[in-house]
């Protein structure tokens, strides 16, 4: 098995909020991948002591050893029992009904011998190749489908669309929104690699256009996760100025790609 992990964040002044694991089991026959992008809140408070990376850091931690040795656990359930973990470590300290309560978006995969397990909550990416070579992605599409107006501030999308029905779900506090990831279950052999994105990676197929899924699927495979990161990182400093891509979103984002060829 190759695997390929990097995560740089946007700034170097600002820990990277992103997580990503890669976990195997003893047998060596299985094994997952984790990658959470921390959402950043807007200034004004989150009702929570501990800091995004904090967070990130909990949750992933947690569901590296419930993917790994809780077989038995639907991803689903896995999701839910890492929310709950990490919520009980800090639920005496914060308010967890904060809309802004740290959160992430997920992107979880497992596999068997026999079985090829996923899960995908928010906009972070999952590209599975196939035997013959054909890459599909695995997207939660929820938050793109919103028009722009519905997300003009941030009190508009904390009151109506976050993990709310018909607006969008991350993983926070509340363990029910594991029910509303994007989940699927593969026969093993009908997949060779995959790659788990956060859409500060994703940016060169979704805001500069450099190429199609496929062609970013490639670039990881053939070159590595690092070339792909680092083109993403000259494109936005290209368009800091006019901003004819980025438009008012941060010019660096935190940026993790993981590429694992099973």
């Amino acid at each position: 098995m190759r695997t390929d992990l990097v995560s740089e964040p946007g700034s170097a002044t600002r820990p990277n909020e992103d997580f990503a694991g890669v976990g195997l089991t003893a047998s060596g026959q299985g094994g997952c991948v984790i990658v959470l992008d921390g959402v950043t809140p807007p200034s004004g408070g989150t009702g929570c002591l501990h800091s995004v990376p904090w967070y990130t850091a909990r949750l992933g931690g947690a569901l590296l050893e419930l993917s790994v040795s809780g077989r038995d656990l639907t991803l689903s359930e896995a999701l839910a029992r890492a929310i709950t973990r990490t919520a009980e470590g800090h639920a005496d300290a914060c308010d967890l009904s904060h809309p802004r309560t740290p959160q992430a978006t997920v992107v979880l995969a497992r596999w068997s011998a026999a079985v090829f397990e996923y899960l995908v909550l928010s906009d972070s990416a999952l590209l599975l190749q196939g035997p013959d070579g054909t890459v599909t992605p695995v997207l939660d599409d929820r938050l793109d489908l919103l028009p722009r107006s519905a997300l003009a501030t941030d009190a508009l999308v904390d009151a109506t669309l976050r993990n709310k029905e018909g607006g969008f779900f991350t993983a926070a506090a509340d363990p029910s929104v594991a029910a509303r990831a994007v989940t699927g279950t593969l026969p093993r052999r009908e997949v060779r690699a995959l790659a788990a994105l956060t859409d500060g990676a994703t940016r060169w197929t979704e805001t500069f256009h450099e190429g199609d899924w496929t062609a970013l699927f490639d670039l990881v495979a053939k070159c590595g996760a690092r070339p792909l990161i680092e083109r993403v990182r000259e494109l936005e400093t290209a368009d800091q100025e006019e901003r004819t891509f980025l438009g008012p979103a941060k010019t660096h984002d935190d940026a993790t790609a993981t590429y694992v060829e099973l």
